[in-house]
């Protein structure tokens, strides 16, 4: 068993919540407390219905996601908004969301663990945002081919591709729906950018402009720091964790 309010307090300073910028409705940090005890621990990707469900029925007292209760801003507390509260409280789970800070840590984060599983050496950053960079980069030595199976390995099927040279050159990873920049990631000196999705939009315009896109899903390249997180706290809180696999497809 652990102390809730240590748990938070540990995540908050290792994440640097208090300093990483984000959207307005990540409201990252605690989003829900319970009775200040946890002794099981779920990740997610996102705070849908589904996944609280799974985490009561798993016994879960906190509850880790990437995407908040709040993503979508002020709701009223009805319908799926009001069950999600309702099977949380009355579980005694508490939910814990960290979004762009979980994105960018260089140990945690979603960006850092898929580029090592990838087999990549860390040598950049890029794409600046607030203050911070939202993306890692490495110059890729192998093929197009290899990279894209690479990437399969660790992700799942590819949902789109643009390829605009043979050679990978510098490859930029943001996790995630970073699509709509690849404008600036082309600015960026970015030869080929692998992300989770984009606008439609954002296809033709790399062909346009020379940057080779990989699209691996938006869910599927998100999933890698709550599992981290998971295993930190196991290590640091004594805690077991269950990953809840909620896909999207997208």
């Amino acid at each position: 068993m652990a102390k809730l309010n240590e748990i938070v307090e540990y995540l908050n300073h290792e994440l640097v919540v208090a300093e990483v910028p984000d959207y307005a409705g990540a409201h990252n940090g605690l989003q829900l407390q319970n009775g200040g005890e946890v002794h099981r621990v779920a990740v997610a990707v996102d705070a849908s219905l589904n996944v609280i469900q799974r985490a009561v029925e798993l016994e879960a007292d906190l509850l880790v996601v990437h995407h908040g209760l709040f993503w979508q801003g002020v709701r009223m507390l009805t319908g799926g908004q009001y069950r999600k509260l309702k099977t949380a409280f009355d579980g005694g789970l508490a939910i814990y969301a960290s979004h762009i800070p979980l994105d960018i840590h260089p140990r945690l984060g979603n960006n850092a663990i898929l580029a090592k599983r990838l087999g990549l050496e860390v040598s950049g950053s890029f794409l600046s945002w607030k203050g911070v960079e939202l993306g890692v980069s490495s110059v890729w030595e192998g093929s197009w081919a290899n990279l894209q199976s690479k990437v399969e390995k660790e992700v799942g099927p590819l949902i789109s591709e643009v390829k605009a040279r043979d050679e990978v050159g510098r490859l930029g990873i943001v996790t995630g729906g970073a699509g709509s920049e690849v404008e600036a990631v082309r600015d960026c000196g970015i030869d080929t950018f692998l992300t989770g999705e984009g606008p439609h939009w954002s296809f033709p315009l790399a062909e346009e402009i020379g940057l080779s896109v990989i699209y691996a899903g938006h869910y599927a390249t998100e999933t890698f720091g709550v599992r981290a997180v998971g295993a930190e706290l196991e290590s640091k809180f004594d805690l077991n964790f269950d990953f809840i696999d909620a896909p999207t497809g997208l």
